[in-house]
Formats: C-alpha cells, sequence, structure tokens
C-alpha cells in the first residue's frame, strides 16, 4: 500500500514539536522545583523535624497551628503552565502517533522509532494521571528528563522514514504483543523516577547534611513510595502479558517460544526484576531502601531495553527498523 508522504512529513513535525514543548514544561517544573511553595513548605518541614529530634524546639507537643492560606506566586503559576504545557505536548504527540499511523496504513509501532514515540507518549499520560492523584507537580522535570533525553535519541539516532513493515511484523500480533509492551514499558518509566527521587530522599531523611539544597524539597518518602509501587502495580501485569504474547507470537513466526535473543533476554530480565521488587514489597524485612534499589534496577533496564539493545546487538528483533 502506498505511504502517505505529507501525513509522515505532518508527524515528523508534531514530533520535533512535541519534543520542544516538553523542555519547556521541563524548565518550567525545574523553576516550581526550585522556588515553589511545595519545596519551600517540605524544607521547613524538615527542618523541624531535625530540631525536634535534636531537642531545638522549645514546645514540641504544643498543637500546630493551621497554616494561613497562601497566595499563588509566580513559581506556582510557572507550574501550572508547565503542566498545561505538558497536556498540550502530550495531544499533539498523540496526534504525530495517528498520523503515522494513517500515512503507513497501519499500527504505528512497526519500527523502533515509532515504538519509542508511543512509549514516551505513554509515560507521560501516566505521569498526568500521577499528578492529579498527588500533589507531586513539581517534580514533573524529572520525569521529563529522561523522556526528552530518550526522544532526542529516538529522533536522531533510531529514526526511520515511513514505510511498511517487513513480512514477518504483517501479524495482527503487531497490534498485542507490541501494544502491551509499549503500556508496560511507558508506565514502568514512572517508578523508576519515583523510586530515584525516594532513594535521594531517604538519604536526606538519615543525613540531613546530605542532599540539603535538594532532598528536603522532594515530597516525604512514603508518597515517593507509594507512586512506585502503584505503578509498578499497573504495569506488570500488563507487561506480563506482553511477553507472553511475544512468546506465542515467536513459536507461530520462528517455531519456537523462545530463543534467547537479546532483546528477549533483557525484557525477561527486566520482568525477573520486577516480580523481584513486588515480592520484596510483600516481605516486610525488604520494603523501602531495598525494594526502591530493585526498582531503580528495572528501570535501567527497561531504559536498556527499550533502546540500546537495538543499538549494540543484532539478533531476530533487528528487523525493528533501526538505520
Amino acid at each position: 500500500m502506498e505511504i502517505n508522504e505529507t501525513l509522515s512529513q505532518y508527524s515528523d513535525l508534531l514530533y520535533t514539536t512535541t519534543v520542544a514543548i516538553y523542555v519547556l514544561a521541563l524548565l518550567f517544573s525545574l523553576f516550581e522545583q526550585a522556588f515553589g511553595a511545595k519545596g519551600r513548605r517540605a524544607a521547613e518541614r524538615s527542618k523541624q523535624r531535625v530540631l525536634v529530634g535534636s531537642g531545638g524546639l522549645e514546645d514540641a507537643d504544643a498543637p500546630v497551628e493551621p497554616e494561613a492560606p497562601r497566595e499563588i506566586g509566580r513559581p506556582e503559576r510557572i507550574g501550572r503552565m508547565g503542566a498545561a504545557l505538558l497536556v498540550l505536548g502530550a495531544l499533539l504527540q498523540l496526534s504525530a502517533i495517528v498520523l503515522r499511523g494513517f500515512a503507513v496504513h497501519r499500527a504505528p509501532w512497526g519500527n523502533m522509532y515509532e515504538y519509542g514515540m508511543a512509549v514516551t507518549f505513554i509515560t507521560v499520560v501516566a505521569w498526568l494521571v500521577v499528578i492529579k492523584k498527588f500533589p507531586v507537580r513539581h517534580l514533573t522535570g524529572f520525569l521529563l528528563l529522561p523522556v526528552v533525553i530518550l526522544m532526542f535519541i529516538n529522533g536522531t539516532l533510531l529514526y526511520t522514514v515511513a514505510a511498511p513493515v517487513v513480512p514477518a511484523l504483517q501479524s495482527y500480533w503487531l497490534v498485542i504483543h507490541v501494544s502491551a509492551a509499549i503500556i508496560g514499558s511507558g508506565v514502568f518509566l514512572v517508578p523508576g523516577v519515583a523510586s530515584t527521587l525516594y532513594l535521594f530522599r531517604t538519604a536526606h531523611d538519615r543525613n540531613p547534611a546530605k542532599f540539603a539544597r535538594f532532598g528536603p524539597k522532594l515530597p516525604a518518602a512514603d508518597v515517593l513510595d507509594r507512586i512506585a509501587y502503584r505503578a509498578t502495580i499497573v504495569a506488570f501485569p500488563i507487561f506480563t502479558f506482553g511477553v507472553l504474547c511475544g512468546a506465542v507470537w515467536a513459536e507461530a513466526a520462528w517455531g519456537r517460544f523462545w530463543g534467547w535473543d537479546p532483546k528477549e533476554t533483557v525484557a525477561f530480565i527486566a520482568w525477573v526484576i520486577y516480580a523481584a521488587y513486588l515480592h520484596s514489597r510483600a516481605t516486610a524485612g525488604w520494603r523501602g531502601k531495598r525494594a526502591a534499589v530493585i526498582n531503580v534496577v528495572g528501570f535501567a533496564a527497561t531504559i536498556f531495553n527499550l533502546f540500546f539493545v537495538n543499538l549494540v546487538t543484532v539478533g531476530l528483533h533487528s528487523y525493528a527498523g533501526v538505520s
């Protein structure tokens, strides 16, 4: 079927525009994180806990007066602008994905460029859900940093012109298996960032002098821990379904369920790591820092499997359009 070059060009333009908007949203979020009231209040509460622990407050048991309403300052307004830009960027990225699909007349994730575009979109959507449920909008910059880096790599090193997929990918499993892998991998980036910030927060809580400028402005460790756990709970069964579908597709296409192809192997390693994380959360002795470390390792494995496996290895998945 003939490729619609015009729609493909519009898709590429929207992708580039999305990256620029995400960069602006990242900068706005970092400004709110650095100068916003949420960060200041978190730092003040952290300082008060330190003073109470050292006996520096005269009356630690005195009732705490409720905070007076605060006016919305410039950092908060800029933070809201960043969140609005994030929503706009997500809509433009969705449009880029849809136009790519119409241009090639198939599911728009038949090569690594399209796959990476879809994964980062899912990550942004998942984060929008998180900031709706938790007061962590000022942390958006830390989530967008890996997203922008991955999108830059995706749009340069992994870019592929719009074209039909090879015969091996002309299957309904392209929709089922790859879409599940996209959703699972995209959501997994959120707990990875949350667990990384959790480690910084707990390091500061144990030693306030450590990360004195950065640590106090992060949310409480239990908030970050809940975000990481709940996001992983959502992503893990979807990712598991994707791995199982991939095995079924491999048996139909190559005559075996598993062949230890590099991408299969790293995906399996990531699955084991996340299974270990969830198991550790169910075991009281492995909650907290140890569980967060496992989640960060899973985050690293996911990033490696998303992009770098196809850049440094050759396997049965190498037909995915890396040029």
